[in-house]
């Protein structure tokens, strides 16, 4: 199955460390090869979206380089590597996916495989590639669309999401990340971690990349940062694993 990779922060950061060994996973440390992806939430109240994919694996892609040595700073990131199971290697099959609703845009990617789900979709979101993840995400924005008017308070907004996500996930593995770079929000089929990084920082070592930070060196004390991934990322932090079919969502790096 497909990695996934999620930042969320109370400040922007660079996100060079945890996406260099993530991209490992991409074809050297791990067996997913068909495809990667990320997007960064920039710009003034983090409306504007950088979004990179790319069909070769992500510990060749020139591309990924790039975003690895590249200071892009930002306060909501969603990062994928794909194993193709639905829909061949293509540009339009590769994670995260991007819509706009409400006059925001919003990114989803997703991890497991879904059985006998293609629910009716209206003309506003329709999938461009032929994953059952897009088909996911699409349903997903629309029937937010259908329940709230406009955007509601993020407490109402999470309980819209428990709902509509326990829907899709009787179908099948359906562990995803989303965004709209005002939160992030993870849901849990089966394996998802995640740690909080706060004052004091320390020292952290990569699990799939000969590399070591010291992030006190990186970080102002107020900072907080909290980094959601399929499996852990490095061999001295303290990661937690989700409860299966679990949601949590977070706010300036931390968990609300």
């Amino acid at each position: 199955m497909c990695q996934l990779l999620g930042l969320n922060c109370n400040s922007p950061i660079h996100v060079g460390f945890s996406f260099s060994g993530f991209a490992q996973r991409g074809g050297r440390t791990d067996e997913h090869r068909d495809g990667w992806g990320i997007a960064f939430f920039e710009g003034g109240h983090d409306k504007g979206v950088r979004h990179f994919v790319d069909t070769q694996p992500a510990c060749e892609s020139p591309m990924a380089k790039f975003v690895r040595s590249y200071p892009i700073k930002s306060r909501n990131v969603i990062s994928h590597i794909r194993k193709a199971t639905r829909g061949p290697v293509a540009l339009e099959n590769c994670h995260p996916f991007v819509r706009e609703l409400w006059g925001r845009y919003w990114v989803f990617a997703h991890n497991g495989t879904l059985e006998d789900f293609s629910p009716r979709l209206h003309a506003s979101f329709q999938p461009v590639g032929g994953t059952d993840s897009e088909w996911a995400f699409c349903w997903l924005m629309q029937e937010l669309a259908k329940s709230h008017a406009g955007m509601p308070q993020l407490a109402e907004l999470t309980i819209t999401l428990r709902e509509l996500s326990a829907q899709i996930a009787g179908h099948g593995t359906f562990n995803f990340l989303l965004s709209n770079g005002l939160a992030l929000w993870a849901h849990a089929s089966t394996h998802l971690h995640y740690l909080e990084r706060r004052h004091p920082f320390a020292h952290a070592q990569l699990k799939d990349a000969d590399l070591v930070i010291d992030f006190a060196a990186h970080n102002h004390p107020a900072d907080k940062v909290a980094v959601v991934v399929t499996a852990p990322l490095t061999t001295n932090e303290d990661w937690r694993a989700f409860s299966p079919l679990s949601m949590k969502v977070f706010v300036d790096g931390q968990a609300v």
